[in-house]
C-alpha cells in the first residue's frame, strides 16, 4: 500500500528537475503533449488534493464526486454526444471533435504516457476530470486547441482556475519565447487577457459537465462569466496576417 500511496498526484513534492527540462522539450515541440503531463506531474500534486477538497464543498460537488463519472467515456461515446441540440454545449463539443480531429480518449491515451496504471482514488480521478474537461474549456473560452496562441492563452486561463504552479510555468516558458516572435506585446496582452478571464470567470472544476452540456452555449458562457477574448482575437489575427499563428 505504502508504494501505490507513493504515486498519488497529493503526495508529490515540487520536482523542478523533472518539469524544468519537459518545459524546454514543450517549448521546442508544442505537439508533444506527453510534456504538459510530466510537468502536472511534477508540480502539481498538491493543487489536485486542494480543489478535489474544494469540489466536495460545493452545492453539488459531493453528489458528482460521489457518482465519480469518467468524462473521458462519457465524452468518447458519440450516442450520448448526439443528444445534445444545436447551440448547445454539447453539439459546439461534438463540432469541435470532428474539427480538430481530437478524442477524449486521445488526451487520455496521451496521460497514460506518464500515468500508465490508473489509480483508483478520489484524488486520482480529479486530476482525470481536470484532464478531460481540458477541451470542453477550449469550446467554452473560445481558444483554439489547434494552433499554439490558443493553447498559450487557455493555459493562462487554466492558471488563473486551478492555482497549478505546472500551468504557471508553462505560461511564463511560453511568454518568454513570445519575445523573439512577431506581435510580442498583442501575444503578451492575450496572455494576460487569458489569466484575467480565468479569474474573472466562474469555478469551472465545479461544473456538472453532464448538465452543462444541455445548455445553450451562449446562455453557459454568460452564467459562468466567461468573458470574450478580445486580445487573443487581435493577436490571432496579427499572427495569422503574417503568417505566423
Amino acid at each position: 500500500m505504502a508504494s501505490r500511496a507513493a504515486d498519488l498526484p497529493m503526495a508529490r513534492r515540487a520536482d523542478w528537475r523533472t518539469a524544468l527540462p519537459a518545459l524546454l522539450r514543450l517549448l521546442s515541440d508544442a505537439g508533444d503533449t506527453a510534456q504538459v503531463f510530466r510537468i502536472m506531474q511534477a508540480l502539481n500534486g498538491g493543487v489536485i488534493q486542494r480543489n478535489y477538497d474544494r469540489l466536495i464543498r460545493t452545492r453539488e460537488g459531493g453528489r458528482i464526486a460521489f457518482e465519480h463519472v469518467e468524462l473521458a467515456e462519457r465524452f468518447g461515446d458519440p450516442a450520448w454526444l448526439a443528444e445534445f441540440g444545436a447551440g448547445s454545449v454539447g453539439a459546439a463539443y461534438a463540432e469541435f471533435l470532428r474539427a480538430t480531429g481530437f478524442s477524449a480518449q486521445g488526451l487520455a491515451e496521451v496521460g497514460r504516457v506518464v500515468h500508465p496504471e490508473r489509480i483508483e482514488h478520489p484524488y486520482a480521478w480529479f486530476g482525470r476530470r481536470q484532464r478531460d474537461t481540458h477541451d470542453v474549456w477550449h469550446v467554452l473560452t473560445g481558444y483554439a486547441a489547434n494552433a499554439p496562441l490558443g493553447e498559450a492563452c487557455l493555459v493562462a486561463f487554466t492558471y488563473a482556475q486551478t492555482g497549478g504552479p505546472g500551468w504557471a510555468l508553462i505560461a511564463i516558458g511560453i511568454a518568454l519565447k513570445a519575445i523573439a516572435r512577431p506581435h510580442t506585446l498583442k501575444v503578451g496582452r492575450a496572455l494576460w487577457e487569458g489569466y484575467r478571464n480565468g479569474r474573472a470567470a466562474a469555478w469551472l472544476a465545479g461544473e456538472d459537465y453532464e448538465r452543462l452540456f444541455a445548455e445553450p452555449i451562449d446562455t453557459a458562457r454568460a452564467r459562468l462569466r466567461i468573458k470574450p477574448a478580445r486580445r487573443y482575437q487581435e493577436a490571432r489575427a496579427a499572427l495569422a496576417a503574417d503568417g505566423a499563428l
